[in-house]
């Protein structure tokens, strides 16, 4: 239960800050507005993506969504199998990034299942801009990868190592 509220807990937390985002962007920059925050390190410019990363795909808005909703049915349906912590903190960003970008897609212009994800965080030298939901989904990437190569399971076992071969007696 615990791995549960924790994963539902931190998908409501990336959902809020998203959207939450998105709407100050919305209220106070003009599209395409360039706002330095650090410098050039880290700057906000407003802009609506109609396709995935990278503006990959542009106008292909309801593959995506279609795509997102799959995701978002995946995690709800295999989330009680989850016993770790630390896949429950993955779930639950991929879950928060995914029906953020998701809502976008059902809710925005210029229309359901094909509305441009807001995004406005770009990095200096980094060839895309994304938003809040964007960096919970890679961040959960990231922890995936972690937990995968240190064999950790869904229950918080871990997969024992096997031991390195022993050098063949020359005798």
């Amino acid at each position: 239960m615990r791995t549960l509220v924790l994963l539902a807990a931190i998908a409501l937390v990336v959902f809020a800050a998203d959207q939450g985002a998105k709407l100050l962007v919305i209220q106070n920059l003009q599209e395409n507005q360039l706002v330095p925050v650090l410098g050039e390190l880290l700057q906000f410019r407003f802009v609506k993506n109609s396709g995935a990363a990278f503006s990959l795909l542009s106008g292909s808005t309801w593959i995506f969504a279609i795509a997102a909703s799959l995701v978002t049915v995946i995690i709800i349906v295999f989330a009680r199998r989850i016993r770790s912590l630390a896949w429950a903190v993955v779930f639950g960003l991929l879950l928060g990034g995914t029906t953020g970008n998701l809502f976008d897609r059902l809710f925005r212009e210029p229309g359901f299942g094909i509305g441009h994800v807001i995004d406005f965080l770009q990095i200096y030298l980094f060839p895309a801009i994304f938003n809040v939901a964007d960096v919970a989904i890679t961040s959960a990437m990231a922890l995936f990868i972690i937990l995968t190569l240190r064999g950790i399971g869904l229950d918080g076992s871990r997969t024992p190592r096997k031991p390195a071969a022993e050098p063949a007696d020359a005798a």
